[in-house]
């Protein structure tokens, strides 16, 4: 089941304005991670047909935006790696 609202909804009806109000003050790399996390799960990014194989209900699964900065697709990403790959994996330090 859905969430009422997510991050990336919010996104979606604010993000525009946002980016206005803070023209000059956002990264490069923070409109990009916006730009994706706007796209994450939507037609934008293709999807594929999924098919129930009880009822033969169909439904359109959008593809993901797959970033890091998105803790659903991040969830959705590493959660299932295995223990030793998560601890091998390359993190970024801050700074």
């Amino acid at each position: 089941m859905r969430a009422s609202i997510e991050v990336a909804d919010i996104f979606r009806i604010a993000g525009p304005a946002y980016r206005a109000a803070h023209a000059g003050h956002l990264t490069l790399q923070q409109l990009k991670v916006m730009s994706a996390i706007e796209q994450c799960r939507t037609a934008a990014l293709g999807g594929h047909v999924e098919a129930c194989e009880d009822c033969g209900e169909w439904r359109i699964a959008y593809n993901s935006c797959r970033s890091r900065h998105f803790s659903k697709c991040y969830r959705e990403l590493y959660a299932h790696a295995p223990q030793q790959e998560r601890l091998d994996r390359k993190y970024p330090t801050p700074a």
